[in-house]
C-alpha cells in the first residue's frame, strides 16, 4: 500500500500547518496580554488602596488630636509633617529635572 501525495495536496497541508501555527501564536498573544492588563489594574487597585488606607490613618490621627486639643507643638507636628511629604512628593513630581532638546544631523552627543 503506498501514499500518493500530490504537490497540491501538500501545498494545502502545509498551509493549514501554517494557518494553524499562526492562530496559536495570536491566541498566545492575546493570552499574554490579558494577564498584562489585569495584573497592571491589580497593581493600581493594590496602590490605590494602600494610599486611602494611608490617608484614613492621617486622617483620623489629625481628628485625635484636634478634638483633644492640648499642646500646640503637636499640633503643628500632626499637621505640619503630612503636608511636608505631600509637597515633597508633588514637588518631586511636578519638577523637570533635565531637557534632553532633539539633535540636528551634525551635532555630537
Amino acid at each position: 500500500m503506498t501514499i500518493n501525495v500530490t504537490p497540491t495536496q501538500l501545498l494545502a497541508a502545509l498551509g493549514v500547518a501554517v494557518v494553524l501555527l499562526w492562530i496559536w501564536r495570536a491566541s498566545a498573544r492575546r493570552a499574554k496580554a490579558a494577564a498584562n492588563a489585569a495584573r497592571t489594574r491589580a497593581r493600581l487597585f493594590s496602590l490605590t488602596g494602600r494610599v486611602l488606607v494611608m490617608a484614613g490613618v492621617i486622617v483620623g490621627v489629625q481628628w485625635v488630636v484636634i478634638t483633644h486639643r492640648g499642646d500646640t507643638v503637636l499640633l503643628l507636628a500632626v499637621l505640619g509633617l503630612p503636608a511636608l511629604f505631600a509637597a515633597y512628593t508633588l514637588t518631586r513630581a511636578l519638577t523637570i529635572t533635565s531637557y534632553d532638546s532633539p539633535r540636528g544631523k551634525g551635532d555630537r552627543r
